[in-house]
């Protein structure tokens, strides 16, 4: 075999050859000429079961003398257990970081904003990310170079706050995380992520119960909906409009700020709400009730720049403060306008036998188990339909038709 006998060749015997092929020096070194004539060094191994081939250069570049110093190297890695192409290319990345100077935390976390900004759902999130890097992490990481970021350091980061501001940390650990993943990706640091959480820092830092974080909205409780409701339609605004048509489709703030004219099938009364302003980026049809019907078209008359519900500032829609500020001005601002969408669920529960399936597609909410999830694929919109009917003529203080739960099926009849 060709590792059994070393220096086989002489620049002599080279110097004669010119058939394509590989010749072998020994010790895994082979002079190579290809089909076009170049001429070349090929160091040839197996490492954990797999072939590889690594090129030492041109001979025009590389004597015989210099491809076998560099062989004896290649042979010595290899006794180590260690790829001797991935340590040219560790060693090729350290001089180039060398020659451009150190890579700072900062610079990595901008240049990571910046490139992921244009694909972030909610303009605020790139703020987030920079309220949250420069208040806790560039203090301490800010100035270091990437490479030099380790473990030791992250738990100084992330500890004065893991308890005491739970998911501020949880989400700091995470862009931290990113970031450093990206570093590595574009080669600026090696080894493993520090900022790994499984087998990691879980060994490091307490666990968090994020549960007790849960801060439900302030919601109006669902038997004071009539009254409200009728005391609403009194308000004489477009933004008393707006904040009756959320509660009778039980959706987001978002979704009713931005919505168009265009989203509404009148002919089938459903409004499809793109999935580009939805919270699981997915679309959401929406059942019109009769009343909804109403509201969209008296909308649609005052429609302006693409907005079913246009802003007094021309070209925009209304502000998400619009319809929070309805309820200040009607006496209620101890709840929220997201609150509604808890009202719409606890009626669901409490006051009819309608399936939570069915309230939880209403809300747009995921589906937390995978299989049902993989199963429930449709959107029940016809089933959807009767419940949101039965939730607007409840609204309107038209009672007889709900359905309590604890009556028997038979008197249903």
């Amino acid at each position: 075999m060709a590792t059994r006998q070393l220096h086989r060749l002489t620049a002599l015997k080279i110097g004669k050859l010119d058939a394509p092929g590989h010749y072998p020096d020994g010790g895994n070194l082979y002079f190579q000429i290809s089909e076009t004539g170049s001429r070349s060094w090929i160091f040839k191994f197996t490492l954990r079961g797999k072939s590889r081939e690594m090129g030492l250069g041109p001979i025009s570049s590389v004597s015989l003398a210099a491809a076998r110093v560099e062989a004896a190297k290649c042979r010595d890695l290899l006794r180590e257990g260690i790829d001797p192409i991935e340590a040219r290319k560790v060693e090729q990345n350290k001089r180039a970081q060398e020659a451009t100077g150190p890579r700072l935390f900062k610079a990595a976390a901008a240049a990571y904003i910046a490139q992921h900004r244009d694909g972030w759902k909610n303009k605020k999130h790139a703020q987030q990310w920079e309220n949250s890097l420069t208040t806790y992490a560039y203090p301490i990481l800010g100035g270091l170079d990437v490479r030099d970021i380790d473990t030791a350091l992250i738990v100084r980061v992330l500890q004065p706050i893991w308890m005491a501001k739970r998911e501020t940390a949880f989400r700091l650990r995470g862009r931290l995380e990113c970031i450093l993943d990206a570093e590595k990706a574009l080669g600026n640091r090696e080894g493993e992520n520090p900022v790994r959480w499984r087998g990691h820092l879980d060994k490091l830092l307490p666990k968090q119960n994020r549960r007790k974080k849960i801060k439900h909205h302030p919601a109006l409780p669902w038997q004071e909906i009539p009254e409200f409701m009728s005391a609403l339609r009194a308000v004489a605004d477009p933004t008393a409009r707006m904040l009756e048509h959320l509660i009778l489709t039980a959706v987001r703030t978002q979704e009713v700020l931005y919505a168009r004219p265009e989203e509404f099938a009148m002919d089938y009364r459903v409004w499809t709400v793109p999935g580009e302003r939805m919270k699981m980026e997915l679309p959401l049809r929406v059942p019109m009730a009769d009343r909804l019907v109403e509201l969209v078209t008296e909308a649609k008359k005052g429609a302006r720049d693409g907005w079913l519900y246009p802003g007094r500032k021309k070209g925009k829609p209304y502000s998400n403060m619009a319809m929070l500020k309805v309820l200040e001005r009607m006496g209620y601002g101890h709840i929220t306008v997201h609150g509604f969408r808890s009202t719409f669920r606890d009626w669901v529960a409490e006051c009819t036998e309608y399936a939570d399936s069915l309230a939880e597609k209403a809300l747009a909410h995921a589906i937390q188990n995978e299989s049902e999830a993989a199963y429930r694929r449709g959107d029940m919109l016809e089933r959807r339909r009767k419940m949101m009917a039965d939730w607007a003529r409840f609204c309107a203080g038209e009672t007889a038709t709900i359905i309590p739960i604890d009556q028997p099926r038979a008197a249903q009849r």
